[in-house]
């Protein structure tokens, strides 16, 4: 009998791709104990699923459509060659809703929206997008403040406000777009979570919640799986 030899080469990948994802600290993974944030775990579940994703991660903390609208071509482009199977990933929105106390609403939802649907009009006709919604914040606890920086505070009512208009424009300019708000605000455990961190951003546990959101959602799973 004929011992097997075992290949030296890995399997073969299914599909490769680059995921440029751009938005805020929930992009980044702020908060995240393992830094993986749901970014890193998509990746993480399509690796595992035979995937080979190459993500690039563009988010900033502190991020609102006004800084993001000049900056998220230039980064993206730097990134994904002409000849890659290239995708983009938006996810923002809680900057813009956020208000600093003495000064207002940080970016006023025309303004937002003016910006938001610049930003994946753009997006749309140039490469495979989708659109993520705001995600619920803890209102019982105070947000961390900076040394000498401004206070914030965060109302999940007016984020559902600018998140509703998100949706209305995706449907508009035909971009998918996943409404994380209504089912974490109404998801009893996600105050437990949001509490768990710093009160925007959670821990582990809530970016893990976010991110099976993400896997499974059927336009997510159709840029892998066809399905």
């Amino acid at each position: 009998m004929t011992a097997s030899k075992e290949s030296p080469w890995p399997p073969a990948r299914k599909s490769f791709s680059r995921i440029c994802f751009m938005g805020d600290a929930f992009t980044v993974g702020a908060g995240d104990e393992s830094v993986l944030g749901w970014v890193g775990r998509v990746a993480q579940y399509e690796w595992g699923r035979g995937h080979d994703v190459t993500v690039y991660n563009l988010g900033i903390r502190g991020d609102s459509t006004r800084a993001m609208r000049p900056r998220w071509r230039r980064e993206a482009e730097a990134r994904l060659p002409p000849t890659a199977n290239a995708r983009l990933v938006f996810a923002f929105g809680g900057n813009d809703a956020k208000e600093t106390v003495g000064q207002g609403i940080e970016v006023p939802i025309e303004e937002s929206a003016e910006n938001a649907q610049a930003i994946l009009s753009e997006a749309k006709a140039w490469k495979p997008t989708l659109w993520i919604g705001l995600i619920p914040m803890a209102e019982t606890k105070p947000y961390p403040q900076l040394l000498a920086g401004p206070q914030y505070r965060f109302s999940n009512a007016r984020q559902a406000e600018y998140n509703a208009r998100y949706a209305a424009i995706a449907a508009k300019i035909g971009v998918p777009f996943l409404d994380l708000h209504s089912p974490l605000l109404a998801d009893a455990d996600w105050e437990r979570l949001s509490q768990a961190g710093d009160g925007s951003n959670p821990t582990a546990e809530g970016y893990a919640r976010i991110a099976g959101m993400v896997a499974a959602w059927p336009a997510w799973r159709r840029w892998f799986d066809g399905a």
